[in-house]
């Protein structure tokens, strides 16, 4: 499936509370299907779809809202519902019981409720909320995409600076990769984003530390605009609001842009990308770094590994993080160390670099054994003092900035 996205504009003001009805109207008919489920045993996604008739027959407001509109509405409510069951069925510490949605910013159309016009400029729709013709915003690939593919389903999100619909095309994206015979092993971090083997390393921009000024200082401005009881709030309130929404919105596709852009360049880089497969939810816990690490966006970027590695028909593995920064890379001994201790420094091997460039190592050698190959590395020379160095006349490349020369391939 292809999803492709593009800004609904020119429209009137009535047009978009009427899309706001439909988003609200959807979100009542998710709560009233995770609620019938609370108050019956034995409920299926056939009993929720047998819901969303009694609820159109009942509720005026429901019936306005599209067939296959309810129909999808149901459909999210036995997602998290079938979710928690699977995650009972796991044995999982965390269960996910379903929760009624507060603040819902989608409505989800099937192939019906909307039209297209011939030149796939605008978008027409035509349930019972009476929306009415929006002009489509978008680039060159998604116009070409509405004209050549097949739409299965058309989603209307509200976020802070407008509306938008994503189109999900019945097709599968598939490209010719360049193939360069390279490998990497990814170690993520927070003094750099990511290091490899060869002790490359890139650094994070920090969007969220950077606009950390603006958005504390708009935030404070809302918060004194904001009075307990009134409702609704009054007009300056809800105009702040929104600058403070756009301000995070921003930070949030500054932090998609560079994930992807990123990620597309290491694959396309690399035949094989192995990183550590991080628990996000559980570091984030430390509340001396949840912001840093949460600002990082570790889970989006291997995400969008997996993404590209599957467009271009590219080995990407995710490995177990345990233990990684301890084991030596060079004889496989364990040096436990702090998390301010920088240098792995092995008392049994003599073997002395970056802490992140020997995490890398071993999760490369980890990835390669999961994909069947072999991955060899070898230290030559040992560390030697600056005075034997100068009585050997020369600067050997073992001692060079304290690291040893790598050699690396794999069979």
């Amino acid at each position: 499936m292809i999803v492709r996205e593009a800004k609904l504009l020119n429209a009137t003001k009535e047009q978009y509370q009427a899309l706001d009805e439909a988003i609200r109207t959807a979100q009542f008919i998710r709560n009233k299907a995770v609620r019938y489920w609370m108050d019956n045993s034995g409920v299926g996604r056939n009993d929720l779809y047998a819901l969303c008739k009694v609820l159109a027959q009942e509720f005026s407001l429901a019936k306005k809202l599209n067939s296959a509109a309810r129909q999808a509405s149901a459909e999210r409510a036995w997602a998290s519902i079938s979710n928690f069951y699977t995650r009972c069925r796991k044995g999982e510490k965390k269960k996910g019981y379903p929760k009624f949605k507060k603040h819902c910013r989608s409505v989800e159309y099937k192939v019906s409720g909307w039209k297209l016009s011939e030149d796939c400029m605008y978008i027409t729709f035509t349930d019972g909320f009476n929306a009415g013709a929006f002009s489509l915003y978008c680039d060159k690939e998604t116009r070409e995409d509405l004209f050549r593919l097949k739409i299965n389903r058309v989603r209307v999100v509200r976020r802070a600076d407008g509306y938008y619909a994503q189109f999900c095309f019945d097709a599968d994206r598939k490209e010719q990769g360049n193939y360069t015979g390279n490998v990497i092993g990814l170690d993520l971090g927070l003094q750099y984003f990511y290091k490899d083997q060869n002790d490359n390393a890139v650094v994070y921009p920090k969007y969220l530390r950077k606009a950390e000024k603006r958005l504390k200082r708009q935030q404070k401005r809302l918060s004194k605009k904001y009075r307990k009881g009134a409702k609704p709030q009054s007009k300056s309130y809800h105009r702040t609001r929104k600058r403070l929404g756009k301000l995070h919105l921003k930070v949030q596709r500054q932090r998609k842009d560079w994930a992807i852009k990123l990620a597309r360049n290491v694959v396309a880089s690399n035949d094989v990308v192995v990183y550590e497969a991080l628990k996000v939810s559980n570091l984030v816990k430390n509340h001396n770094l949840a912001k840093s690490i949460s600002d990082a966006g570790w889970y989006q970027f291997t995400q969008w590994l997996d993404y590209y590695g599957q467009i271009w028909d590219k080995a990407i593995v995710a490995v177990a993080p345990n233990y990684t920064s301890q084991d030596c890379s060079n004889c496989g001994h364990r040096v436990k160390k702090s998390l301010s201790t920088r240098t792995h420094s092995c008392p049994h091997c003599g073997i002395k670099i970056c802490r992140d460039t020997n995490a890398a190592l071993n999760i490369l050698k980890r990835g390669m054994e999961v994909l069947g190959m072999e991955w060899q590395n070898s230290t030559q020379g040992h560390w030697e003092s600056e005075s034997e160095d100068r009585k050997h006349g020369e600067k050997t490349a073992s001692t060079i900035e304290g690291k040893p020369e790598i050699t690396s391939g794999f069979l």
